[in-house]
């Protein structure tokens, strides 16, 4: 039985936002959104130095020809925590191309942590993240990718996932990766792809005098000023509940004090 798809016109939605640290806390000093793609107050759960925001897509999905586009821009000295409400979720396209852009200007610190993204079968997806450091910066952030609607019992059998991160550090690049996951494709089974698992993930955390951190349950890979860290498995919770460690573990480090998980998280 053919499961009929979303019907929607195709959104373009921007949001950009810009972080500085002002009269001794971080603070949204602008605000800019064109579409549906929101961001709510700003909260303080941690006190004025960090500045957490809920990245909002009311549509809650993503369908073929949409795109949407954040841009962030954290000033020296501050300190922005962002996530999502939810899950991410990519619909089966009829045939035009979905895509989202992040593009992040980081002079200060920056924590991206969103919740997984779910690409149906027949979703053509086409992820891109572009993170430009300055100075003595700070960026963590992660993406988990869920293939299929597991719990339904569907498998990403059909479409295409792209996928392009790229890290600079004054304007020198410290960081590329490009890949592509094609549903059904060879690089689905293959032991040196993804093993037939269900559930990847790439956590990157990139700042001066990273600590060496080892984590049961992830591949963690260490380079100048850089960490990269792989999740393999068949569960979106075990995976965040992984990242979520290791962030625990570096905050304190990077940041100078314990980590707080968002509240959203808990809802």
């Amino acid at each position: 039985m053919r499961v009929a798809e979303p019907i929607a016109a195709s959104w373009r939605a921007e949001l950009s936002l810009g972080f500085e640290r002002a009269e001794g806390r971080t603070v949204l000093a602008r605000k800019r959104h064109d579409g549906p793609l929101v961001v709510q107050k700003a909260l303080y759960p941690e006190g004025g130095d960090v500045c957490h925001a809920i990245v909002v897509h009311p549509p809650a999905g993503i369908a073929g020809g949409d795109e949407l586009f954040l841009n962030i821009e954290c000033g020296k000295s501050a300190c922005a925590q962002l996530t999502t409400p939810g899950a991410g979720k990519w619909y089966r396209s009829a045939g035009p191309w979905a895509a989202q852009r992040l593009a992040f200007d980081v002079a200060g610190a920056l924590e991206w942590l969103p919740q997984e993204t779910i690409v149906y079968d027949g979703a053509l997806a086409d992820l891109s993240t572009e993170v430009r450091l300055a100075g003595d910066a700070c960026y963590v952030g992660w993406e988990i990718l869920c293939l299929g609607r597991t719990g339904s019992g569907e498998r990403f059998s059909r479409g295409t996932i792209r996928l392009s991160s790229r890290i600079s550090r004054n304007e020198k690049l410290i960081w590329l990766e490009r890949g592509r996951i094609d549903g059904g494709g060879k690089l689905m089974q293959s032991q040196a792809g993804l093993g037939g698992h269900t559930v990847c993930g790439t956590f990157v955390a990139a700042a001066p005098n990273l600590e060496t951190v080892r984590m049961d349950g992830l591949a963690v890979t260490r380079l100048p000023d850089l960490l990269v860290a792989r999740y393999l498995g068949d569960s979106s919770e075990e995976a965040k509940r992984l990242f979520a460690r290791l962030w625990a573990a570096l905050r304190p480090g990077l940041l100078g004090r314990e980590a707080q998980e968002p509240r959203i998280w808990r809802t």
